[in-house]
């Protein structure tokens, strides 16, 4: 799971080099580094759930 949550997120940031995104707080293509956090976010909430 964290694979494919690390893979969007890796496509997300490429999108918004590339064509930022239309949404606040994603206008601009420098703001990428806000994917990351998320993705960071998202990968550590997926482990800490993951049932062994």
């Amino acid at each position: 799971m964290t694979k494919i949550v690390s893979f969007l997120i890796v496509l997300a940031m490429i999108v918004q080099v590339i064509r930022p995104f239309d949404v606040p707080g994603f206008r601009k293509r420098a703001d990428a580094w806000k994917l990351v956090l998320v993705g960071i976010a998202l990968v550590l909430v997926t482990a800490v759930i993951r049932p062994d």
